[in-house]
């Protein structure tokens, strides 16, 4: 049976870096206050570059990081809460920009999951068909959707892109995948889009929603860190291994308070969680690619090395996997 493993990994983050200093110039907010309460200190905004382009800059480097042209990829999946149009889809613009004229494009939205989801697809895409190479992408322009007037979500989130290459092999590298959801607590984080008005609607007191991210913080922590921690144990017990056997576990980056907690639920060393999200923020479905990216490019990983990846988000939606390193 085919196996799949990750054989390219890149990313891409605006140049615009957004302090909690710069924030504080335009909410009633402080360094401090956004420290304590979420860990982050910067993020990334765009300064223009729409979902699909920072997408595209993140799939050349893992591209070329895989050592594959773009003619190679057989499909192309892109995990957005925010892309560029209702359609095109931001794949089939990122197959555009890259010349990919074989590749299938199409996106997913899973929120801060997305990722997770879109690599569950990818690897049942590449083991059951005559698949060689697929391009999993999580971007998102987060800066469309924040009201920058509140200073409880606006401080939270940041804007990027990060990409793997998966390719059909017989090195096992992607392992198990849990996902899953909970609809019925959809409205603790949502973001609204256009709502329906026609000429047929008889009723005069229609309001248009607004879009922009509004979320119920405590109710996300609670959902967020039970997910996390009995995902994270399924894994190792369907894999049939102790977490000590595991090098890095890569988190969705929202807040360190949610990954302190579920480090000390596990009883791990935090340093086993790889965290960056001092430096982005919560990018959503673009956090979990950024930062297994840098580990790979950092050198942290080596062969044969366990990694789970642990997401969260809108839907609510959760999901992880565990892969064996084999680039």
């Amino acid at each position: 049976m085919k196996e799949v493993y990750i054989s390219g990994t890149g990313k891409y983050l605006p140049e615009n870096i957004v302090t909690n200093d710069d924030l504080a110039k335009i909410v009633d907010t402080s360094d401090e206050w956004i420290t304590t309460r979420t860990g982050i200190k910067e993020r990334r905004i765009s300064s223009g570059e729409d979902t699909s382009l920072m997408a595209t800059y993140a799939a050349k480097l893992a591209l070329e990081n895989a050592g594959i042209s773009a003619e190679e990829l057989d499909f192309i999946i892109v995990a957005t809460t925010t892309p560029d149009n209702f359609t095109p889809s931001a794949a089939c613009l990122v197959q555009s920009n890259l010349g990919a004229a074989k590749a299938a494009a199409f996106d997913i939205n899973a929120a801060c999951t997305g990722f997770i989801y879109a690599l569950n697809v990818a690897t049942h895409l590449l083991k059951s068909g005559p698949y060689k190479h697929i391009l999993v992408i999580g971007a998102e322009t987060l800066s469309k959707i924040v009201n920058w007037k509140d200073r409880n979500t606006c401080v939270l989130f940041g804007d990027g892109a990060g990409a793997i290459v998966l390719s059909a092999s017989m090195k096992k590298g992607v392992g198990t995948i849990i996902l899953g959801s909970d609809g019925q607590k959809g409205e603790v984080l949502q973001s609204h889009a256009l709502p329906v008005i026609n000429p047929f609607i008889k009723t005069n007191d229609l309001q248009d929603k607004n879009h922009y991210v509004a979320m119920d913080g405590r109710e996300v922590f609670k959902f967020a860190t039970g997910v996390m921690v009995d995902s994270i144990e399924k894994l190792l017990q369907r894999e049939e291994i102790n977490i000590s056997e595991v090098k890095y576990i890569v988190p969705h980056q929202a807040n360190f308070r949610i990954i302190d907690y579920a480090a000390k639920k596990l009883d791990v060393d935090i340093n086993k969680f790889y965290v960056n999200l001092d430096k982005y923020g919560n990018t959503s479905s673009a956090s979990i690619p950024i930062a297994l990216d840098e580990l790979n490019k950092k050198g942290l990983l080596n062969k044969n090395d366990n990694v789970i990846m642990v997401g969260f988000g809108g839907g609510l939606t959760f999901g992880a996997a565990l892969v064996k390193w084999q680039k």
